[in-house]
């Protein structure tokens, strides 16, 4: 889904501004606050989300906030698909969120936003880069990969957290590498259970061993952090067109109505969060823009 096909949308259509109530199927507590949470839509099939594109969650009573899709899930025998958000409690709302049980109801807007056009890469090495929760966003791309692994070349995923306690999916981390994904991951803070590398994500690249002319990156986690690994990408020679970050700002509507999310001439809502580092790079070193 393009930009401006999202505006039209948006514009002429009421249904962006309503919420549909989707039931918690399931919850797993991720780390000590973090928790992924599986939603079904009573009603029938969810809508096509795109990975990278992101919802509007509303906490019943508290507020809303934009979260991005962390997976896709079937409810078996091909039929209703059912939405994945991971969650970290840093506020009211997402507290609120963390806390529905299963049984419990969440107020659903979307799909929203750009995509992170996984299928573009085909015939080339897939290069992902996470930075604390900014793994959720990208778990897609590493599930849309190996669910079409043939199409693709290595797959190489790169991530970073605080803590060896606040790494994300380490469960799945393993069985990514059984599948064949090339997983490093470094933690700021290290343990004493901890026997893997310590330091900033960016450390992780060099020994990866990317072949530049051959790789599209996707990038998730703090701006700055994006900002300084999408810069050692394309440092390496990997073009700053085929490197995607995804950006975060302030959405309120989710349907560039209220302008909330302004990134100089974008809408975040709609013309990200998914953006090309072409078109970022220069509105991600204007502080405070």
């Amino acid at each position: 889904m393009t930009g401006q096909g999202t505006a039209t949308r948006a514009l002429t259509d009421p249904a962006p501004a309503v919420p549909r109530f989707y039931r918690v199927v399931s919850r797993r507590e991720d780390t000590g606050d973090t928790v992924t949470v599986e939603l079904a839509e009573p009603a029938g099939p969810v809508p096509a989300f795109a990975p990278g594109q992101f919802a509007m969650l509303t906490a019943l009573g508290v507020g809303e906030v934009p979260i991005s899709v962390s997976g896709l899930g079937d409810s078996g025998g091909g039929r209703a698909r059912r939405l994945e958000h991971t969650l970290r409690a840093v506020g009211a709302v997402t507290r609120a969120l963390c806390a529905v049980q299963p049984g419990g109801l969440v107020g659903v807007r979307g799909p929203f936003g750009t995509g992170w056009d996984v299928a573009s890469a085909a015939g080339r090495d897939i290069v992902i880069v996470a930075g604390g929760i900014g793994l959720a966003p990208l778990r897609p791309v590493v599930l849309t990969a190996l669910a079409n692994r043939s199409r693709y070349g290595r797959i190489v995923l790169l991530a970073g957290a605080r803590t060896p306690g606040d790494l994300l999916y380490s469960g799945e981390l393993d069985r990514w590498r059984r599948d064949g994904v090339e997983v490093a991951v470094t933690v700021d803070q290290a343990d004493s259970g901890w026997s893997g590398e310590v330091g900033l994500v960016t450390a992780l690249i060099k020994p990866a061993g990317l072949a530049p002319g051959n790789s599209v990156a996707f990038i998730c986690g703090p701006d700055v952090m994006m900002l300084v690994t999408a810069d050692a990408l394309a440092a390496l020679g990997i073009p700053a067109g085929r490197i995607r970050v995804s950006l975060e700002r302030n959405m309120r509507c989710g349907a560039a109505w209220c302008g909330h999310c302004q990134l100089g001439p974008l809408l975040l809502c709609r013309d990200g969060p998914v953006v090309g580092y072409d078109r970022a790079a220069a509105l991600m070193r204007v502080r405070e823009l």
